[in-house]
């Protein structure tokens, strides 16, 4: 477990990460009564977090075979009617609004609109599985004694994914699903607290169909028991048309949420009438997988800003590396590091002198992953000597030498700031400043 559960249990509050506190402090993110509660906003610094966070997620998608739609946030009443929002989710939808002569609707989800795309032609089996993802905007009536942060808001952008396939196809990919979810874990330095499989309470909430929900839920059980996961089994935790895999995480404070979901669904493909046509020249009904790797951006980016403390992985980090001269003969030289680190993709920037002492300036780029000193020396030999974040001093490297090493280790998008053993790390006698501490700079 991450060194927060480390915590003494009597520990002030002020002690524990909390993103609220952490957002606003970093200048990440913020929140104003003119735009609304449960609305909040993007500052640069959490933009360029958000931003890498969401071009990862793409390219772990694109690799694993998901082609990627947009489709918009509005649609008329009748595709929730047809289905099931309207009638088993309303409470939580924002009311229609008339728009010439038809009521439209925010929308609470993605899926009705993947399933319309997957019907707006005729389909073939050697077509499947079909795996349309989208980085996408949804909208959810929160109320106000519930919102938090980033982590109930009312306006959502969802990593979301459906997966239409044939029922032999649907344990497979689950089981691919739940290794997505466990790499984007370990490339952003988070794990799972506990794996749910959330099945259906009583009433009216979900739809009344006990085949199909023991079908979905062998199907999910299945591939959990493939691969090896165990898992907690909940009542009253399922969505309105099916069973999920719910992957729980736990705050600092010990709070659990859901991060990443896996569902089973009959229900939406009977209702849009979706069928494929099969080998055998007859209509399929297609499966509709839903999973979302790290679920909405907003509680992935709240539970990162606690788990790291601010200081994120270097490939997340809002500025990856500072240039930082030690007088003014060497500012022209530092700003020729930020440029050559700019043109290779890092997120780069110049400290001057006169911001202070160079301890001063270490200190207020405490967070930033690679720090580069240039003084009369290394301006006379083209170098860098390089400091981490940690506290680590890989020491003087070439400018061309230095850049190339950060790009790889950010474009390898791993935890770890430096490539060198353990061992070399202790050569320079500088402390291994863990997460408890980069929380302590704060």
């Amino acid at each position: 477990m991450s060194d927060h559960h480390l915590l003494p249990s009597d520990a002030a509050a002020d002690q524990l990460p909390d993103h609220r506190r952490l957002g606003r402090e970093l200048e990440l993110f913020d929140t104003d009564p003119l735009i609304g509660a449960g609305l909040p906003y993007w500052l640069p610094a959490g933009a360029a977090v958000r931003h890498a966070l969401e071009e990862y997620v793409r390219e772990v998608e694109r690799r694993a075979g998901y082609r990627h739609v947009y489709s918009p946030v509005l649609g008329k009443r009748e595709l929730y009617e047809l289905s099931g929002h309207w009638a088993h989710y309303r409470e939580d939808m924002f009311p229609p609004m008339e728009l010439g002569g038809d009521e439209v609707v925010l929308r609470p989800s993605l899926c009705p609109h993947h399933a319309v795309m997957f019907r707006s032609r005729s389909r073939s089996y050697r077509e499947l599985p079909l795996r349309l993802a989208e980085l996408g905007g949804m909208y959810r009536s929160e109320r106000s004694g519930v919102l938090g942060g980033l982590t109930r808001v009312r306006s959502i952008q969802l990593n979301d994914a459906h997966i239409f396939c044939t029922l032999d196809q649907v344990a497979d990919e689950v089981r691919a699903a739940l290794g997505l979810i466990r790499e984007a874990y370990r490339a952003l330095g988070i794990e799972a607290a506990r794996y749910r499989l959330s099945l259906p309470g009583e009433g009216a909430k979900y739809v009344a169909d006990p085949e199909m929900w023991r079908r979905a839920g062998e199907l999910l059980v299945g591939a959990l028991d493939e691969a090896g996961i165990e898992y907690q089994s909940e009542q009253g935790e399922a969505a309105f048309y099916g069973p999920k895999i719910d992957v729980q995480i736990v705050d600092p404070a010990g709070r659990e949420a859901t991060l990443s979901t896996i569902q089973v669904d009959f229900h939406q493909p009977a209702r849009f009438d979706l069928h494929y046509i099969g080998a055998d020249g007859a209509k399929h009904r297609p499966v509709m997988v839903h999973r979302a790797v790290i679920g909405s951006v907003e509680r992935a980016m709240a539970h990162l800003i606690e788990q790291h403390a601010g200081a994120f992985p270097a490939w997340l980090a809002p500025v990856q590396l500072v240039a930082v001269p030690l007088g003014g003969d060497e500012v022209a030289a530092a700003a020729e590091l930020v440029e050559r680190c700019l043109a290779a993709g890092l997120r780069a920037e110049l400290v001057l002198p006169e911001e202070g002492s160079l301890g001063a300036r270490i200190r207020a780029h405490r967070l930033v992953p690679y720090q580069a000193v240039i003084g009369r020396r290394e301006v006379a030999v083209g170098s860098a000597a390089l400091r981490l974040r940690d506290g680590r001093r890989p020491g003087e490297l070439p400018v061309a030498e230095l850049v190339e090493r950060v790009g790889a280790l950010v474009a390898a998008r791993q935890v770890a700031l430096w490539d060198e053993p353990r061992e070399q790390a202790a050569v320079s006698g500088q402390p291994r400043a863990g997460r408890r501490d980069a929380r302590a700079m704060i």
